[in-house]
């Protein structure tokens, strides 16, 4: 139960507003244009990390998968 959990609260996250403190105030009273631009900016450089991750454990388990025969 703890997994799916933990999977759905990852993939609702991604649909956040995700702006950090100093961002927020830059375009707290700008263009929403600007601010949707910055948000989706965030949101790319958040998912690299996670796809570098992924891609890690995958050859991990390639590697465990193939030298057990």
């Amino acid at each position: 139960m703890k997994k799916i959990f933990f999977f759905f609260l990852f993939f609702y996250s991604l649909n956040g507003m995700s702006q950090c403190a100093m961002c927020k105030a830059v375009v707290e009273n700008g263009d929403a244009e600007v601010a949707q631009g910055l948000n989706d900016g965030i949101m790319y450089l958040m998912a690299f990390p996670y796809i570098l991750v992924g891609l890690l454990f995958y050859f991990i388990y390639r590697y465990k998968v193939k030298n057990k025969n």
